[in-house]
């Protein structure tokens, strides 16, 4: 238990060390638009060999990227991330069929696909937020976003890498095998919402996408979704420790 509370110590020291140098904060956070952005693209070249052109959002998308590397403020940072993302949901539409995104709405989502992009990146930041509470991160220090009082802002960091991953490709799923339909929304005045039956069907989606497996290409063995999540914490815990440099997650398949 010592030996456990002393590691915790090292690490919250090292962590709001990192936070507090510009440089080393705005690597760590170059580190999750990095990955997000990859596996963001990830999605749209599957799709793009699938039939849907979405060469348009692909080009814009690696134009942005260009910019993580040269930006050296975290504000500046985050409005490449938006730039990319609004990219990558102009292509929601070529690749959904039946439903219509529209602009990203959130609070409240005023349209089916933007309260399923709500409702499961939640699903996301609390499986992110369980996973660092498996480690011996300090949830409330960040590097993308800023820490803030009531939220646990390193999930939405991690979250970042695997909201494309858990989250989108779930929802590309469920809509076009028409698991989820019109009868599953809940619309009211200037807002949409999934009705209970429809976050049953979207849960279960979400919880066989964890537990889905995949080769880990340096552990050599299968690794669920799931434990992908926490392997992450891991690698920035060793990052934060000086151990190994931090690489984000990016979908190799």
């Amino acid at each position: 238990m010592a030996k456990d509370g002393l590691l915790a110590g090292r690490m919250i020291v090292s962590q709001v060390d990192f936070f507090l140098s510009k440089p080393k904060r705005i690597a760590i956070a170059q580190k999750f638009v990095e990955g997000a952005s990859y596996n963001m693209l990830k999605n749209l070249r599957y799709y793009n060999t699938r039939g849907k052109d979405l060469s348009l959002e692909i080009n814009q998308i690696e134009q942005f990227q260009a910019g993580i590397s040269e930006s050296r403020k975290v504000d500046e940072l985050m409005g490449i991330e938006g730039n990319i993302r609004q990219s990558y949901y102009q292509g929601f539409n070529k690749i959904l069929n039946d439903f219509e995104m529209g602009a990203r709405t959130k609070q409240p989502p005023q349209n089916p696909i933007n309260a399923l992009i709500s409702f499961g990146n939640m699903m996301c930041y609390s499986q992110c937020l369980r996973a660092i509470h498996q480690t011996q991160l300090n949830p409330t220090i960040s590097y993308l976003h800023t820490p803030g009082e009531r939220r646990y802002s390193l999930a939405l960091d991690i979250a970042e890498i695997f909201k494309p991953i858990l989250v989108d490709r779930v929802i590309f799923k469920v809509i076009n095998k028409r698991e989820l339909q019109e009868k599953h929304f809940s619309e009211q005045l200037n807002r949409c919402l999934l009705n209970e039956s429809g976050k049953k069907i979207f849960i279960k989606a979400f919880e066989d996408r964890l537990g889905e497996t995949i080769q880990h290409r340096t552990l050599k063995r299968n690794v669920s979704y799931k434990h992908l999540v926490k392997l992450e914490c891991y690698k920035l815990s060793k990052h934060l420790l000086s151990i190994e440099e931090y690489k984000p997650f990016k979908m190799w398949w």
